[in-house]
Protein backbone atom coordinates (compact mmCIF):
# COMPACT_ATOMS: atom_id res chain seq x y z
CA UNK A 1 0.00 0.00 0.00
CA UNK A 2 1.31 3.51 -0.92
CA UNK A 3 1.36 6.60 1.17
CA UNK A 4 -2.19 8.31 0.74
CA UNK A 5 -4.25 10.73 2.66
CA UNK A 6 -7.34 9.29 1.25
CA UNK A 7 -8.51 5.68 2.75
CA UNK A 8 -7.09 2.41 1.88
CA UNK A 9 -8.18 0.44 -0.69
CA UNK A 10 -10.89 -1.36 0.96
CA UNK A 11 -14.29 -3.74 -0.77
CA UNK A 12 -17.25 -4.13 1.16
CA UNK A 13 -17.34 -4.64 4.43
CA UNK A 14 -18.43 -8.03 6.32
CA UNK A 15 -21.95 -8.37 6.55
CA UNK A 16 -24.83 -9.71 8.57
CA UNK A 17 -27.75 -12.18 6.73
CA UNK A 18 -29.50 -8.60 6.61
CA UNK A 19 -27.05 -6.98 4.93
CA UNK A 20 -26.52 -4.58 7.76
CA UNK A 21 -22.17 -4.30 8.66
CA UNK A 22 -22.08 -5.40 12.59
CA UNK A 23 -22.47 -2.73 15.32
CA UNK A 24 -20.01 -3.21 18.23
CA UNK A 25 -21.71 -2.15 21.65
CA UNK A 26 -20.06 -0.75 24.26
CA UNK A 27 -19.03 -4.13 25.66
CA UNK A 28 -17.17 -5.13 22.36
CA UNK A 29 -14.99 -1.88 22.17
CA UNK A 30 -14.12 -2.34 25.66
CA UNK A 31 -12.75 -5.96 24.99
CA UNK A 32 -11.02 -4.58 22.20
CA UNK A 33 -9.49 -1.93 24.56
CA UNK A 34 -8.53 -4.79 27.22
CA UNK A 35 -6.65 -6.87 24.23
CA UNK A 36 -4.99 -4.01 23.04
CA UNK A 37 -3.42 -3.30 27.24
CA UNK A 38 -2.94 -6.62 27.28
CA UNK A 39 -0.69 -7.01 23.94
CA UNK A 40 1.08 -3.53 24.84
CA UNK A 41 1.85 -4.93 28.91
CA UNK A 42 1.00 -8.22 29.85
CA UNK A 43 2.02 -11.56 29.07
CA UNK A 44 5.18 -11.11 26.38
CA UNK A 45 6.06 -11.89 23.27
CA UNK A 46 4.71 -15.76 22.68
CA UNK A 47 1.12 -15.02 23.88
CA UNK A 48 1.27 -11.57 21.91
CA UNK A 49 1.72 -13.77 19.20
CA UNK A 50 -0.72 -16.54 20.18
CA UNK A 51 -3.69 -13.86 20.59
CA UNK A 52 -3.67 -13.43 16.59
CA UNK A 53 -5.90 -11.18 14.22
CA UNK A 54 -7.88 -11.93 11.28
CA UNK A 55 -6.08 -10.97 8.20
CA UNK A 56 -8.05 -8.71 5.39
CA UNK A 57 -10.03 -7.37 7.42
CA UNK A 58 -10.03 -4.51 10.38
CA UNK A 59 -12.32 -2.76 12.71
CA UNK A 60 -12.71 1.10 12.17
CA UNK A 61 -15.15 3.54 13.76
CA UNK A 62 -16.15 6.88 12.66
CA UNK A 63 -16.93 10.07 14.53
CA UNK A 64 -20.68 10.43 15.21
CA UNK A 65 -20.14 14.39 13.93
CA UNK A 66 -18.57 13.26 11.00
CA UNK A 67 -20.02 10.17 9.93
CA UNK A 68 -18.43 8.62 6.32
CA UNK A 69 -20.40 6.85 4.15
CA UNK A 70 -18.89 6.03 0.04
CA UNK A 71 -17.94 3.53 -1.89
CA UNK A 72 -16.82 0.15 0.05
CA UNK A 73 -18.16 1.65 3.17
CA UNK A 74 -21.57 1.12 5.17
CA UNK A 75 -21.82 2.86 8.37
CA UNK A 76 -24.55 2.07 10.78
CA UNK A 77 -27.23 4.01 11.26
CA UNK A 78 -27.50 5.06 15.00
CA UNK A 79 -30.62 3.69 16.87
CA UNK A 80 -30.98 5.47 19.84
CA UNK A 81 -29.89 8.41 21.11
CA UNK A 82 -27.06 6.60 23.42
CA UNK A 83 -25.60 5.06 19.94
CA UNK A 84 -25.65 8.59 18.31
CA UNK A 85 -23.03 9.69 21.45
CA UNK A 86 -20.60 6.92 20.35
CA UNK A 87 -18.66 6.04 16.97
CA UNK A 88 -20.36 3.94 14.17
CA UNK A 89 -18.59 1.15 14.03
CA UNK A 90 -17.94 -1.12 10.36
CA UNK A 91 -16.36 -4.69 10.18
CA UNK A 92 -14.41 -3.61 7.09
CA UNK A 93 -12.55 -6.36 4.74
CA UNK A 94 -8.87 -5.10 3.06
CA UNK A 95 -8.01 -5.45 -0.77
CA UNK A 96 -6.57 -8.47 -1.79
CA UNK A 97 -2.61 -8.14 -0.33
CA UNK A 98 -3.78 -4.82 1.56
CA UNK A 99 -1.71 -4.99 5.18
CA UNK A 100 -3.31 -4.91 8.18
CA UNK A 101 -0.83 -2.66 9.94
CA UNK A 102 -0.47 -0.60 7.02
CA UNK A 103 -4.32 -0.10 6.55
CA UNK A 104 -4.69 0.82 10.58
CA UNK A 105 -1.22 2.99 10.19
CA UNK A 106 -3.20 4.88 6.90
CA UNK A 107 -7.08 4.50 9.30
CA UNK A 108 -5.85 6.31 12.29
CA UNK A 109 -4.13 9.19 10.72
CA UNK A 110 -7.79 9.86 8.30
CA UNK A 111 -10.45 12.53 9.58
CA UNK A 112 -13.38 11.12 10.95
CA UNK A 113 -11.67 8.14 11.75
CA UNK A 114 -11.97 7.65 16.18
CA UNK A 115 -10.54 3.81 15.95
CA UNK A 116 -9.05 1.51 14.13
CA UNK A 117 -8.36 -1.96 15.24
CA UNK A 118 -7.53 -5.87 13.70
CA UNK A 119 -10.38 -8.59 14.32
CA UNK A 120 -8.57 -9.77 17.00
CA UNK A 121 -9.30 -13.67 17.28
CA UNK A 122 -10.06 -15.23 20.86
CA UNK A 123 -9.37 -18.41 21.69
CA UNK A 124 -11.26 -20.70 24.76
CA UNK A 125 -10.05 -19.55 28.11
CA UNK A 126 -7.26 -21.23 29.94
CA UNK A 127 -4.94 -22.56 27.13
CA UNK A 128 -2.27 -21.64 24.65
CA UNK A 129 -1.69 -22.92 21.35
CA UNK A 130 1.85 -21.94 20.09
CA UNK A 131 2.32 -21.80 16.17
CA UNK A 132 5.26 -24.51 15.63
CA UNK A 133 4.57 -25.83 12.58
CA UNK A 134 5.67 -29.44 12.62
CA UNK A 135 5.74 -31.47 9.58
CA UNK A 136 3.06 -29.71 7.99
CA UNK A 137 4.94 -26.18 7.55
CA UNK A 138 2.16 -24.54 8.31
CA UNK A 139 1.05 -22.51 11.67
CA UNK A 140 0.32 -24.55 14.91
CA UNK A 141 1.08 -27.62 12.57
CA UNK A 142 2.77 -29.09 16.14
CA UNK A 143 -0.92 -30.21 17.02
CA UNK A 144 -0.89 -32.99 14.13
CA UNK A 145 2.05 -34.90 15.67
CA UNK A 146 2.38 -33.93 19.08
CA UNK A 147 -0.17 -35.91 20.88
CA UNK A 148 1.64 -36.24 23.52
CA UNK A 149 1.27 -32.48 24.73
CA UNK A 150 -2.47 -31.96 23.43
CA UNK A 151 -5.49 -34.06 23.63
CA UNK A 152 -7.25 -36.60 26.18
CA UNK A 153 -4.39 -39.46 26.45
CA UNK A 154 -1.79 -36.10 26.58
CA UNK A 155 -0.37 -34.45 29.07
CA UNK A 156 -2.42 -31.29 28.33
CA UNK A 157 0.25 -29.13 27.98
CA UNK A 158 -1.95 -26.09 26.50
CA UNK A 159 -3.31 -25.22 29.91
CA UNK A 160 0.12 -25.50 31.68
CA UNK A 161 1.13 -22.99 29.02
CA UNK A 162 -1.36 -20.25 29.24
CA UNK A 163 -1.42 -20.84 33.92
CA UNK A 164 2.86 -20.13 33.49
CA UNK A 165 2.46 -16.99 31.57
CA UNK A 166 -0.35 -15.85 33.61
CA UNK A 167 2.25 -16.39 36.01
CA UNK A 168 4.71 -14.23 34.15
CA UNK A 169 6.73 -17.32 34.13
CA UNK A 170 6.59 -18.63 30.80
CA UNK A 171 7.35 -22.19 30.48
CA UNK A 172 8.91 -22.79 33.94
CA UNK A 173 11.44 -19.69 33.31
CA UNK A 174 13.73 -19.68 36.45
CA UNK A 175 14.23 -23.41 36.66
CA UNK A 176 17.13 -25.45 35.91
CA UNK A 177 16.73 -29.16 34.63
CA UNK A 178 19.88 -31.15 34.24
CA UNK A 179 19.33 -33.67 30.86
CA UNK A 180 21.72 -36.59 32.11
CA UNK A 181 21.83 -38.43 29.07
CA UNK A 182 23.70 -39.19 25.60
CA UNK A 183 24.62 -35.20 25.30
CA UNK A 184 22.79 -32.36 23.68
CA UNK A 185 22.98 -30.61 20.39
CA UNK A 186 23.04 -27.38 22.32
CA UNK A 187 25.60 -25.41 20.15
CA UNK A 188 27.79 -24.97 17.22
CA UNK A 189 31.36 -26.88 17.73
CA UNK A 190 33.94 -28.27 15.20
CA UNK A 191 31.74 -31.31 13.32
CA UNK A 192 28.54 -30.56 16.02
CA UNK A 193 25.93 -28.30 14.87
CA UNK A 194 23.20 -27.15 17.16
CA UNK A 195 19.46 -28.28 16.91
CA UNK A 196 17.38 -25.67 14.73
CA UNK A 197 14.91 -25.47 17.26
CA UNK A 198 16.93 -25.09 20.42
CA UNK A 199 18.30 -21.51 19.36
CA UNK A 200 17.18 -19.60 21.86
CA UNK A 201 16.73 -22.36 24.44
CA UNK A 202 18.93 -21.41 27.09
CA UNK A 203 21.59 -24.07 28.35
CA UNK A 204 23.55 -23.58 31.18
CA UNK A 205 27.32 -25.43 33.15
CA UNK A 206 27.65 -27.84 30.51
CA UNK A 207 29.72 -31.51 30.95
CA UNK A 208 31.05 -34.58 29.11
CA UNK A 209 31.66 -37.09 31.78
CA UNK A 210 32.69 -39.56 29.17
CA UNK A 211 35.36 -37.05 27.18
CA UNK A 212 36.02 -35.24 30.46
CA UNK A 213 35.31 -32.06 28.77
CA UNK A 214 32.84 -28.66 28.59
CA UNK A 215 31.12 -29.82 25.47
CA UNK A 216 28.55 -32.38 26.14
CA UNK A 217 27.49 -32.88 22.17
CA UNK A 218 24.94 -35.58 21.52
CA UNK A 219 26.19 -38.40 19.17
CA UNK A 220 22.78 -40.23 19.12
CA UNK A 221 20.23 -38.29 19.27
CA UNK A 222 18.46 -39.54 21.95
CA UNK A 223 19.30 -36.85 24.70
CA UNK A 224 18.81 -33.83 21.97
CA UNK A 225 15.34 -35.84 22.17
CA UNK A 226 15.12 -35.86 25.55
CA UNK A 227 16.09 -31.87 25.92
CA UNK A 228 13.78 -31.26 23.25
CA UNK A 229 10.51 -32.48 25.35
CA UNK A 230 11.37 -30.34 27.50
CA UNK A 231 12.86 -27.43 26.57
CA UNK A 232 12.41 -26.85 22.71
CA UNK A 233 12.25 -23.40 21.87
CA UNK A 234 7.94 -22.77 21.74
CA UNK A 235 6.30 -20.36 19.47
CA UNK A 236 8.74 -19.71 17.23
CA UNK A 237 7.43 -21.01 14.16
CA UNK A 238 10.13 -24.11 13.75
CA UNK A 239 10.15 -27.58 14.62
CA UNK A 240 7.25 -28.72 17.71
CA UNK A 241 7.08 -27.52 21.05
CA UNK A 242 9.00 -28.09 24.56
CA UNK A 243 6.75 -28.62 27.48
CA UNK A 244 8.29 -26.30 29.79
CA UNK A 245 10.27 -24.29 26.64
CA UNK A 246 11.12 -21.43 29.53
CA UNK A 247 13.72 -23.37 31.66
CA UNK A 248 16.92 -23.58 31.51
CA UNK A 249 18.76 -27.06 30.10
CA UNK A 250 22.17 -28.15 31.91
CA UNK A 251 23.49 -30.83 29.30
CA UNK A 252 25.33 -33.13 31.25
CA UNK A 253 26.93 -36.11 28.87
CA UNK A 254 26.91 -39.40 31.33
CA UNK A 255 26.00 -42.54 28.03
CA UNK A 256 28.52 -42.80 25.30
CA UNK A 257 27.58 -43.33 21.81
CA UNK A 258 26.16 -46.69 22.41
CA UNK A 259 24.09 -44.85 24.80
CA UNK A 260 25.54 -46.86 28.22
CA UNK A 261 26.87 -45.38 31.07
CA UNK A 262 28.77 -46.63 34.14
CA UNK A 263 27.31 -46.34 37.48
CA UNK A 264 30.03 -43.95 38.43
CA UNK A 265 29.65 -41.53 35.62
CA UNK A 266 26.11 -41.39 36.24
CA UNK A 267 26.61 -40.58 39.64
CA UNK A 268 29.25 -38.35 39.15
CA UNK A 269 26.97 -36.52 37.02
CA UNK A 270 24.56 -36.18 39.57
CA UNK A 271 26.51 -34.57 41.66
CA UNK A 272 27.67 -32.25 39.42
CA UNK A 273 24.14 -31.23 38.62
CA UNK A 274 23.26 -30.60 42.06
CA UNK A 275 26.24 -28.43 42.46
CA UNK A 276 25.34 -26.31 39.60
CA UNK A 277 22.09 -25.56 40.41
CA UNK A 278 19.60 -27.93 39.26
CA UNK A 279 16.24 -28.36 40.40
CA UNK A 280 14.75 -30.81 38.50
CA UNK A 281 17.22 -34.15 37.00
CA UNK A 282 16.11 -36.14 34.38
CA UNK A 283 17.44 -39.84 33.27
CA UNK A 284 15.95 -41.26 30.96
CA UNK A 285 17.77 -44.27 31.67
CA UNK A 286 17.88 -47.79 33.35
CA UNK A 287 20.04 -50.31 34.57
CA UNK A 288 18.17 -53.28 33.13
CA UNK A 289 16.15 -55.29 36.13
CA UNK A 290 18.16 -58.69 35.18
CA UNK A 291 21.24 -57.23 35.93
CA UNK A 292 20.35 -54.91 38.95
CA UNK A 293 17.89 -56.19 41.38
CA UNK A 294 18.89 -54.45 44.51
CA UNK A 295 19.67 -50.72 45.81
CA UNK A 296 22.98 -52.44 46.97
CA UNK A 297 24.21 -53.24 43.40
CA UNK A 298 24.30 -49.12 42.66
CA UNK A 299 25.95 -47.74 45.99
CA UNK A 300 27.50 -44.79 44.33
CA UNK A 301 24.36 -43.91 42.50
CA UNK A 302 21.82 -44.25 45.53
CA UNK A 303 24.32 -42.10 47.77
CA UNK A 304 24.24 -39.52 44.78
CA UNK A 305 20.50 -39.38 44.72
CA UNK A 306 20.41 -39.09 48.33
CA UNK A 307 22.28 -36.23 47.94
CA UNK A 308 19.72 -34.28 45.71
CA UNK A 309 17.46 -34.86 47.55
CA UNK A 310 18.92 -33.36 50.92
CA UNK A 311 19.34 -30.13 48.43
CA UNK A 312 15.71 -30.42 47.29
CA UNK A 313 16.65 -30.91 43.55
CA UNK A 314 13.59 -33.46 42.00
CA UNK A 315 15.00 -36.75 40.19
CA UNK A 316 12.66 -37.95 37.84
CA UNK A 317 13.65 -41.13 36.36
CA UNK A 318 12.40 -44.02 33.24
CA UNK A 319 10.82 -47.08 34.84
CA UNK A 320 12.39 -49.12 31.98
CA UNK A 321 11.28 -51.06 28.61
CA UNK A 322 11.35 -54.69 29.36
CA UNK A 323 7.75 -55.52 29.54
CA UNK A 324 8.50 -56.77 33.77
CA UNK A 325 6.79 -56.55 36.80
CA UNK A 326 9.53 -54.58 38.13
CA UNK A 327 10.58 -51.24 38.04
CA UNK A 328 14.07 -50.50 37.21
CA UNK A 329 16.97 -48.75 38.97
CA UNK A 330 17.51 -45.94 39.20
CA UNK A 331 13.41 -45.12 39.05
CA UNK A 332 13.35 -47.79 42.31
CA UNK A 333 15.49 -45.09 44.52
CA UNK A 334 13.13 -43.95 47.25
CA UNK A 335 12.53 -40.77 46.48
CA UNK A 336 12.67 -40.92 43.06
CA UNK A 337 9.45 -40.30 40.81
CA UNK A 338 9.38 -43.39 38.85
CA UNK A 339 7.87 -43.31 35.09
CA UNK A 340 6.07 -45.50 33.25
CA UNK A 341 4.38 -44.98 29.82
CA UNK A 342 1.74 -44.74 28.03
CA UNK A 343 0.45 -44.64 24.52
CA UNK A 344 -1.98 -42.27 22.43
CA UNK A 345 -4.59 -44.81 23.31
CA UNK A 346 -4.37 -44.30 26.68
CA UNK A 347 -3.75 -47.76 27.28
CA UNK A 348 0.17 -49.00 29.40
CA UNK A 349 2.28 -49.32 26.48
CA UNK A 350 3.45 -52.68 25.62
CA UNK A 351 7.34 -52.33 26.83
CA UNK A 352 6.72 -50.54 30.05
CA UNK A 353 7.75 -51.96 33.57
CA UNK A 354 5.33 -52.27 35.67
CA UNK A 355 4.89 -53.10 39.67
CA UNK A 356 4.77 -51.70 43.58
CA UNK A 357 6.54 -48.52 43.67
CA UNK A 358 5.27 -46.44 40.14
CA UNK A 359 4.40 -43.21 40.77
CA UNK A 360 3.37 -41.99 37.39
CA UNK A 361 3.00 -42.77 33.76
CA UNK A 362 3.21 -40.70 30.65
CA UNK A 363 3.24 -40.66 26.91
CA UNK A 364 6.06 -42.69 25.64
CA UNK A 365 4.30 -43.76 21.96
CA UNK A 366 4.34 -47.14 20.89
CA UNK A 367 1.90 -50.30 20.97
CA UNK A 368 -0.96 -51.10 23.44
CA UNK A 369 -0.02 -53.53 25.86
CA UNK A 370 -2.17 -56.73 26.30
CA UNK A 371 -4.36 -55.93 29.49
CA UNK A 372 -8.05 -57.51 28.33
CA UNK A 373 -9.69 -55.83 31.54
CA UNK A 374 -8.90 -52.23 30.36
CA UNK A 375 -11.28 -50.87 27.68
CA UNK A 376 -8.36 -48.28 26.85
CA UNK A 377 -5.85 -51.30 25.04
CA UNK A 378 -6.19 -52.34 21.61
CA UNK A 379 -3.27 -54.19 21.05
CA UNK A 380 -3.59 -55.72 17.59
CA UNK A 381 -3.17 -52.20 15.80
CA UNK A 382 -0.20 -49.99 15.22
CA UNK A 383 0.19 -46.64 17.21
CA UNK A 384 2.35 -43.41 16.29
CA UNK A 385 5.48 -43.09 18.63
CA UNK A 386 6.16 -39.41 20.38
CA UNK A 387 7.94 -37.15 18.04
CA UNK A 388 10.40 -34.34 18.44
CA UNK A 389 13.36 -32.55 16.56
CA UNK A 390 16.39 -34.26 17.17
CA UNK A 391 19.61 -35.84 14.81
CA UNK A 392 18.16 -37.26 11.96
CA UNK A 393 21.12 -39.99 11.08
CA UNK A 394 23.64 -39.93 13.53
CA UNK A 395 26.58 -42.16 12.96
CA UNK A 396 26.00 -45.78 14.27
CA UNK A 397 27.86 -48.96 14.35
CA UNK A 398 30.48 -47.68 11.79
CA UNK A 399 28.28 -46.48 9.34
CA UNK A 400 28.33 -42.64 8.08
CA UNK A 401 26.11 -39.73 9.20
CA UNK A 402 26.02 -36.57 10.21
CA UNK A 403 25.47 -34.21 13.10
CA UNK A 404 24.13 -31.39 10.64
CA UNK A 405 20.34 -32.73 10.16
CA UNK A 406 17.76 -32.46 11.94
CA UNK A 407 14.29 -34.20 11.64
CA UNK A 408 11.22 -35.41 13.67
CA UNK A 409 12.65 -39.24 13.06
CA UNK A 410 9.63 -42.05 13.78
CA UNK A 411 11.93 -44.39 16.08
CA UNK A 412 10.89 -42.68 19.40
CA UNK A 413 8.98 -44.83 21.86
CA UNK A 414 9.74 -45.69 25.55
CA UNK A 415 9.55 -44.59 28.88
CA UNK A 416 12.68 -42.13 28.01
CA UNK A 417 10.11 -40.76 26.03
CA UNK A 418 7.63 -40.33 29.36
CA UNK A 419 10.31 -39.80 31.87
CA UNK A 420 10.82 -35.74 30.21
CA UNK A 421 7.62 -34.96 30.45
CA UNK A 422 7.32 -35.90 34.15
CA UNK A 423 10.50 -33.86 34.95
CA UNK A 424 9.17 -30.84 32.61
CA UNK A 425 5.77 -30.83 34.88
CA UNK A 426 7.83 -30.80 37.56
CA UNK A 427 9.75 -27.74 36.77
CA UNK A 428 6.41 -26.34 35.61
CA UNK A 429 5.32 -26.99 38.97
CA UNK A 430 8.20 -25.10 40.87
CA UNK A 431 7.75 -22.54 38.59
CA UNK A 432 4.96 -21.48 39.16
CA UNK A 433 4.88 -21.41 42.69
CA UNK A 434 1.43 -23.10 43.65
CA UNK A 435 3.64 -25.21 45.93
CA UNK A 436 5.54 -21.74 47.66
CA UNK A 437 9.20 -20.75 46.00
CA UNK A 438 10.88 -24.01 47.18
CA UNK A 439 9.20 -27.16 47.64
CA UNK A 440 10.59 -30.16 48.64
CA UNK A 441 10.72 -33.26 46.20
CA UNK A 442 8.36 -35.18 48.37
CA UNK A 443 5.52 -32.32 47.83
CA UNK A 444 6.29 -32.07 44.15
CA UNK A 445 5.46 -35.95 43.72
CA UNK A 446 2.42 -35.52 46.18
CA UNK A 447 1.41 -32.66 43.67
CA UNK A 448 1.47 -34.60 40.52
CA UNK A 449 -0.02 -37.40 41.96
CA UNK A 450 -3.08 -35.53 43.00
CA UNK A 451 -3.44 -33.71 40.03
CA UNK A 452 -2.68 -37.16 37.24
CA UNK A 453 -5.62 -38.26 35.82
CA UNK A 454 -6.17 -41.46 36.77
CA UNK A 455 -5.85 -45.06 34.51
CA UNK A 456 -7.43 -47.17 34.05
CA UNK A 457 -10.73 -44.50 33.56
CA UNK A 458 -12.65 -44.52 36.45
CA UNK A 459 -9.57 -45.29 39.13
CA UNK A 460 -9.69 -43.70 41.79
CA UNK A 461 -6.72 -44.82 43.81
CA UNK A 462 -2.81 -45.83 42.57
CA UNK A 463 -2.11 -49.38 40.71
CA UNK A 464 0.94 -51.30 39.91
CA UNK A 465 0.06 -50.54 35.87
CA UNK A 466 -0.40 -46.55 35.98
CA UNK A 467 0.86 -45.13 39.54
CA UNK A 468 -1.74 -42.61 40.44
CA UNK A 469 -2.28 -41.90 36.80
CA UNK A 470 -1.37 -40.07 33.55
CA UNK A 471 0.62 -36.91 34.83
CA UNK A 472 -1.87 -33.65 34.17
CA UNK A 473 0.50 -30.48 33.69
CA UNK A 474 -2.53 -28.50 33.11
CA UNK A 475 -3.71 -29.35 36.62
CA UNK A 476 -0.84 -29.34 37.99
CA UNK A 477 0.02 -26.52 37.62
CA UNK A 478 -3.72 -24.53 38.17
CA UNK A 479 -4.42 -22.21 41.35
CA UNK A 480 -7.57 -24.33 41.79
CA UNK A 481 -7.12 -27.95 40.27
CA UNK A 482 -9.54 -30.47 39.94
CA UNK A 483 -7.81 -33.01 42.62
CA UNK A 484 -9.42 -36.67 41.92
CA UNK A 485 -10.02 -38.13 45.68
CA UNK A 486 -9.52 -41.70 46.99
Amino acid sequence: MTQSHSHPRFVRPLATAAGQAIPLGLAALAALAALAVLAACGLGAASARAAAWLPGRVIVGYAPTQPYAADGHTAVAPASALERERPRTVVMRLAHHESVGRALETLRGSPGVAYAYPDYVAREAGAFYPDDPGLARMRRGWEQMQWNMLGETSVNAPEAWFNLLADKRAGGKGVVVAVLDTGVAYRDWGRFEISPDFRGTRFVAPYDFVKHNAYPLDRTGHGTFVAGVIAERTNNGIGLTGLAYGTSIMPVRVLNQSGEGAESTIADGIRYAVKHGARVINLSLEFPPSHVHSASQIPLVVHAVDDALRHRVVVVAAAGNDSVSQIAFPARIPGVISVGATTKDGCLASYSNTGPGLDLVAPGGGDDAVLPSDPACHPNRKLPPVFQMTLSDPPSDGQPGSFHRFGFPGLYVGTSMATPEVSATAALVIASRVLGPDPTPAQVLRRLQRTATPLPAGMTTPNPRYGAGLVNAGAATSRTPAVPTG
